[in-house]
């Protein structure tokens, strides 16, 4: 293999793997920073050993053991500034594991680990959900910022303070037991919704959505669902997979945004929606759902319409108007609206956001701006349409999102 098809195997093995990988690592050297340390010095040795080499049968289990390695030579090397270190290094040395015992199964069970141990309740609710983004799925601060509504350096912050809370508790690294288990799952849950936003429609950049994180997220909903059959648990994964069913029709060729009423629903993954709707159903049938099955519920009545003109908006306002109830925020309400504006008419639907964009609520969500841009649009009141795109222009980060914006303040003249 020469040096160009190695470097992309390695690249290949880095988007697939990393996580994994590092999950892995965690456990096996019980420090975050020195697992990160050892995942890095893992691909630079597989970027200057496969060429010569060939890329190795098992390649997770290969970078696991030559980061373990590394971070032991390392450790030797500083032991004679600490002496302390010499006892880690042998520690770590003398608990080496066959790498053929590093199965999917084993991998799977180092990422619940990583997970929970993320999500531990001594920790601050926005530090878990940083850690947990950051370390099992990669996202960078940046991304995870836009996430929270706040800004990278806050982020960072959060996620060194946490780290530095499990090496000061010595939190386990470790699943909880069950009885334990349900009271740590909806910040889990949380956190893989966010992931699934990520990669859903992507915070940032040039393309409108990230498969590998939402399939990522849909891998950690499965994943969770089978260790606890809960019915939010359910709910997460369907929403996931009904809201995933659009990706194909979501975009055009060139990579513009296509709204869900313009959409070819003949490119819907109709075998997600199956699985999303037999999901939700089951979550609403238990009597004890949620948030997240409530917002699956909706997106199946999207699915249930075989056109943009038949959808039940009767049935979606009166869902939202349940979420509302259970867990209210300024971002279902505007949903909502929007929802009521396809049932009664824009103006009713425009009355209801500029209402909320009077509270100085979203003041900095362009989606706010853009769905009272569309209405003014929609009632003639395009000086008012006009502006509102303008703000909308002006926090959007995503360029298909800046494009379609664009394309609609541009058709007002």
């Amino acid at each position: 293999m020469d040096a160009q098809a190695a470097r992309l195997e390695v690249d290949r093995v880095y988007r697939e793997e990393s996580r994994r990988v590092l999950a892995t690592l965690i456990r096996v050297l019980g420090d975050f920073d020195l697992a990160e340390e050892a995942l890095h010095d893992a691909f630079a040795a597989a970027i200057a050993q496969w060429p010569r080499d060939g890329v190795p049968d098992n390649p997770r289990a290969w970078l696991v053991s030559a980061g373990r390695f590394k971070v032991i030579d390392g450790l030797r090397k500083r032991a004679r500034f600490d002496a302390s270190l010499t006892e880690i290094a042998e520690r770590l040395y003398a608990e080496s594991e066959d790498p053929s015992m590093l199965d999917d199964q084993a991998v799977e069970d180092d990422q619940l680990r990583l997970i929970f141990t993320c999500c531990h309740p001594t920790l601050a609710a926005d530090a878990q959900i940083a850690l947990t983004l950051r370390e099992v799925c990669g996202l960078t601060t940046e991304e995870i910022a836009h996430a929270f509504l706040t800004s990278p350096s806050t982020i960072a912050q959060r996620i060194v303070r946490a780290k530095a809370k499990i090496r000061g508790a010595n939190i386990p690294y470790q699943v909880p037991a069950r009885q334990d288990l349900p009271q740590r799952l909806q910040t889990v849950l949380h956190v893989v919704y966010l992931v699934f936003n990520e990669g859903y429609s992507a915070s940032s950049g040039a393309q409108l959505t990230r498969h590998d994180l939402s399939s990522e997220a849909i891998r950690l909903g499965r994943l969770l669902l089978g260790l606890l059959p809960e019915p939010e648990a359910a709910g997460l994964l369907a929403l996931m997979l009904l809201h995933e069913s659009r990706r194909a029709a979501r975009a055009s060729a060139d990579g513009d945004l296509v709204l869900l009423d313009d959409q070819d629903r003949s490119l819907w993954n109709r075998e997600q929606i199956a699985e999303g709707t037999v999901l939700v159903q089951r979550a609403l049938s238990s009597g004890r759902f949620g948030a997240y099955t409530l917002q699956a519920a909706i997106a199946a009545v999207h699915a249930e319409a075989a056109t943009a003109a038949r959808t039940d908006w009767a049935q979606i306002v009166a869902l939202y108007d349940a979420l509302l109830d259970g867990a209210p925020s300024p971002v279902v309400e505007l949903n909502r609206a929007a929802a009521v504006a396809m049932r009664d008419g824009p103006a009713a639907g425009l009355t209801l956001i500029e209402a909320l964009l009077a509270r100085g609520d979203l003041a900095d969500y362009h989606f706010a701006h853009a769905a009272k841009a569309d209405l003014c649009r929609r009632l003639g009141r395009n000086d008012e349409a006009r502006d509102a795109y303008h703000r909308a222009l002006d926090h959007a980060k995503q360029e298909p999102e800046r494009r379609f914006l664009q394309r609609r303040l541009s058709a007002l003249g």
